[in-house]
């Protein structure tokens, strides 16, 4: 219930100056991703599924971490806050 995915292929992409097969992923959570020690954590797991899965080497993929506040996240007519 809190995690979203949204996939978006064929994009034109460049990481480290090549244009060649890359993945960039956006990670936006409350509470999960607002220190190093955590990110850490979630980008060797994330780096290990997606490089199984998407067949690319680690440093064809970026991952970037998004620590969000409950007010910022808007749900069932209302804010995260109050749910």
């Amino acid at each position: 219930q809190r995690v979203n995915v949204t996939v978006r292929s064929g994009l034109p992409m460049v990481v480290a100056g090549s244009a060649e097969p890359c993945a960039q992923l956006l990670v936006s959570s409350i509470g999960v991703v607002g220190s190093a020690e955590q990110n850490q954590r979630h980008s060797a797991r994330f780096f290990d599924v997606l490089t199984a899965q998407l067949g690319l080497g680690p440093e064809r993929i970026i991952i970037r971490f998004y620590p969000l506040e409950p007010w910022q996240i808007g749900k069932n007519r209302t804010v995260m806050t109050f749910l």
